[in-house]
């Protein structure tokens, strides 16, 4: 079903229970980069309808225990799994899943410093052994990106040797820390890596080991706000949505 379609069946589903739209203030629980996105759109939706949004951010793992916790929210953009197990729970309305973004996981250097090698797996395997630091999400903290390289570091052979000189972060722009001369490679997503100052993208992983994490919007089954929150959902399927998408080094599902 295309985005159009889905949002149609949104409507459908609160048809009965949605009032006259009214200027209303719309929570936003999104994961990753797509709080920047959300916040980056936040004008141009307002102006259209009037409407007000409040944006928090986290792990697509904390925000999921979060909503299975009870928070109140109307909209939450998060991983299309994690969306799946939040409609088993009665927390998100079924069918209202729209898969939003993409984005794959990048290496990043701070700027002006040689870009490594990282064109093939073995390439990558070197720079990756060379390099005198690293930092990536903590998996634990469930950031998709850092579960997700944690792993292919057991997957090519290196683990041992990369988290022993791995400086983890529960968040936030992990390619910070290379910008401050911290530490001298950072493994994030590459929407990710590209707002930080001082920090250079040396390009995404080799395809071969390329992971992409997928964004997908849903509907809280408790929104305060339903018409609101649908008319966003909606929103972020649009042309000036896509273009603010790509700009940020995301790519559309």
């Amino acid at each position: 079903m295309t985005i159009h379609g889905k949002i149609l069946a949104i409507g459908a589903a609160l048809a009965l229970a949605v009032v006259p739209a009214k200027a209303a203030d719309i929570k936003v629980l999104a994961a990753g980069a797509m709080k920047s996105v959300v916040t980056a759109l936040a004008p141009d939706f307002e102006n259209q309808t009037g409407h007000r949004l409040s944006i928090d951010n986290g792990t697509v793992g904390a925000l999921a225990k979060r909503i299975a916790d009870g928070e109140v929210f109307d909209v939450t953009i998060i991983a299309p799994a994690a969306l799946d197990d939040l409609v088993k729970q009665g927390k998100i309305v079924p069918g209202s899943k729209v898969a939003i973004a993409k984005v794959g996981i990048g290496v990043a250097v701070r700027a002006g410093a040689v870009l490594p090698d990282i064109s093939t797996v073995d390439a990558l395997k070197k720079a990756l052994l060379d390099a005198r630091s690293v930092t990536y999400v903590d998996p634990k903290a469930g950031g998709s990106s850092g579960i997700y390289f944690d792993k292919l570091l057991e997957t090519i052979g290196i683990a041992d040797v990369v988290r022993a000189k791995a400086k983890l972060q529960p968040g936030g722009y992990v390619a910070e820390l290379v910008a401050r001369g911290e530490v001298e490679m950072a493994v994030h997503q590459i929407s990710e890596i590209l707002p930080v100052q001082g920090a250079t993208l040396v390009g995404p992983l080799p395809a071969a080991v390329q992971n992409y994490t997928v964004y997908a919007a849903g509907l809280s089954s408790a929104a305060q706000q339903p018409a609101g929150a649908a008319a966003l959902i909606k929103f972020l399927g649009s042309d000036t949505a896509h273009a603010v998408l790509k700009a940020k080094g995301m790519e559309i599902p």
